[in-house]
């Protein structure tokens, strides 16, 4: 496996590429800081923090208010809680979501304010604008878009808020591209989008070329890190199964486009957004969870069969599939993390109607007005209402969520099923986590240990998720796929599954990986257990996975998921 192709080596000491812009410790917003009494929060912020003290997330414990221990620390017991306001001596896990539309879409209609409004309220601590990439975008949008974009920021200080858009990849399908703000944000954006973005070129169609701008585009960005133009920029791939256009080999030449130098591809959704599409009739669109309804085009790859124009349990049949796609890229010891979003353009539920005006002219549409009605029709949440992404950073700034994006410290939830994960393997007096890699003597024994916390309140929809089931998923690091279109991995399957008969607090689960002689990956799901069924691979390899969602008839708030990104294990 060589270090060229993605190996993990490159984090497994959990370090830290720090810049100048967060070499000193960030101050938690006031919600997060026990230090600030209630009284002295504005309402928005008390009602941050009755969320987070709801959900079990301040003091000690998982997730926002705890962390994991510091690199240095041998022990996997969970370290104490940032105090005083200022970071602990580990991870601060902020939610947040990637995939996000406004009125400078030309099918949104919200203002940035309103999604960034709604994401602080459903317990958003980061958020990307992500307007589609079109002429009119390039042209109008990308500038117009930004004050916007500084005024929430300004407004809702407690909410980091990127500017991104979504990039019309050549040769594929869509993609969140976002950098860190900046003076430059815009021009970076602009330039970008009017040289690279596939619709402004002309360049949707499957072809070597097409595929080729792809790869100039994210080098495009690399070389805007490198010249200091932007601190950082990253891009995840969206909804990569919908059109079966993402091949297996272009995701895997994205990853590897920059990975001698600065990594902007760095992952795909996990789990779409849209994913009020499967409400059923006649209280719902009646359509497909994840607007996941379609099926083999001219330009799809012809390996993908037909249940992976699907979702399976709301997720990506990339993702969902235990032996599939995405652990065919684990297994070769690539960094390619999961993500989960709302992909927000029409709330589902919502009364507001679009404003109107001319998109093409202004670039926008006015702002939404009033509408009398309730829309049943709409297939989308507010984010943080459905969707989340939780990320471990080691503070709270845009450059800590975005180095924490990049090391794959990042799980994710359906429905607030969990409040907080903490996976890690231990052995030979060291300790990784999600999207780290444990180096230990060859016959070390090594034990994963999975922490969550339980569901600490009701959700969005009013009830409180039961977890009813954690799996172990396991697999062999086989190096680099001779043919770059594989997407199996014969080896991973579910090791374990622990029933959870708890309904509050926390659970730990421990799995004895006995003494490692090869290189392995983990990875954990955890389930509500309303629906399940044997994995397309068999019985063998998973017994009791997601079930393929049910077109027009398809209740997500029924079928809950958390999924973790993996950890990996390499002896020598």
């Amino acid at each position: 496996m060589g270090h060229g192709h993605g190996h993990p080596h490159g984090h497994h000491h959990h370090g830290h590429t720090h810049d100048h812009e967060h070499a000193t410790e960030q101050v938690l917003p006031a919600a997060f800081d026990t230090s600030v009494p209630d009284e002295a929060l504005s309402p928005a912020q008390q009602s941050r923090r009755g969320l987070l003290r709801r959900a079990g997330l301040l003091g000690a414990g998982l997730a926002a208010g705890t962390v994991l221990a510091p690199a240095a620390t041998a022990t996997a017991a969970p370290a104490r809680a940032a105090s005083n306001g200022r970071r602990g001596k580990g991870f601060l896990w902020l939610a947040g979501d990637h995939h996000i539309h406004t009125q400078y879409s030309s099918d949104g209609k919200y203002r940035v304010v309103d999604q960034v409004r709604q994401g602080a309220r459903h317990g958003m601590d980061w958020l990307v604008i992500t307007d589609h990439g079109s002429n009119t975008h390039a042209k109008i949008g990308v500038e117009k878009v930004n004050p916007d974009i500084r005024e929430a920021r300004a407004a809702h200080e407690d909410t980091l808020v990127f500017q991104g858009l979504e990039w019309n990849i050549p040769a594929a399908e869509h993609g969140t591209v976002f950098v860190h703000p900046g003076k430059h944000e815009v021009s970076v954006l602009k330039q970008f989008e009017t040289d690279y973005d596939g619709s402004v070129k002309g360049a949707g169609d499957s072809t070597p070329a097409n595929e080729a701008l792809a790869i100039a585009g994210l080098s495009f960005l690399a070389d805007q890190v490198k010249r200091r133009k932007v601190k950082d920029a990253l891009m995840l791939a969206n909804h990569p199964a919908r059109k079966g256009i993402d091949s297996p080999h272009e995701i895997r030449a994205w990853r590897d486009a920059t990975s001698r130098g600065h990594q902007i591809a760095v992952g795909f959704e996990g789990a779409p957004g849209h994913q009020a599409g499967g409400l059923p009739e006649p209280l719902g669109p009646g359509g497909a969870r994840g607007i996941y309804d379609g099926s083999p085009s001219a330009n799809s790859f012809a390996g993908y069969p037909l249940e992976s124009y699907r979702t399976w349990g709301g997720f990506d049949w990339m993702t969902a599939t235990v032996g599939g796609l995405w652990d065919s890229l684990i297994a070769e010891g690539r960094p390619w993390w999961i993500t989960a979003n709302s992909d927000s353009h029409q709330v589902y539920a919502d009364t507001g109607a679009r404003g109107g005006g001319d998109f093409n002219a202004n670039g926008r549409y006015d702002d939404p007005v009033y509408a009398g009605q309730i829309d049943i029709t709409q297939n989308d949440f507010w984010p943080g209402q459905y969707s989340r992404t939780h990320v471990g950073s080691d503070g709270f700034s845009y450059a800590a969520v975005m180095d924490g994006i990049r090391a794959g410290r990042v799980w994710v939830d359906h429905g607030q099923l969990v409040s907080g994960l903490d996976v890690r393997v231990s052995g030979g007096g060291r300790w990784a986590t999600l999207g780290g890699a444990l180096h230990v003597r060859r016959g070390t024994r090594v034990t994963l240990s999975i922490d969550v916390a339980l569901a600490g309140g009701p959700n969005w929809a009013g009830f409180v998720p039961k977890l009813a089931r954690v799996d172990v998923i396991q697999g062999d690091v086989t190096g680099p796929a001779a043919d770059k279109d594989t997407f199996t991995a014969p080896t991973a399957r579910v090791v374990k599954s622990y029933e959870v008969d708890k309904e509050t607090g926390t659970v730990r689960l421990t799995y004895d990986l006995g003494r490692v002689d090869r290189p392995v990956y983990l990875r954990t799901r955890g389930t509500d257990g309303n629906r399940s069924a044997v994995g397309s691979l068999g019985a063998k390899v998973d017994p009791a996975g997601p079930a393929i969602d049910v077109v027009g008839d398809a209740d997500p708030w029924r079928d809950l998921w958390f999924y973790s990104n993996p950890v990996w294990v390499l002896p020598s």
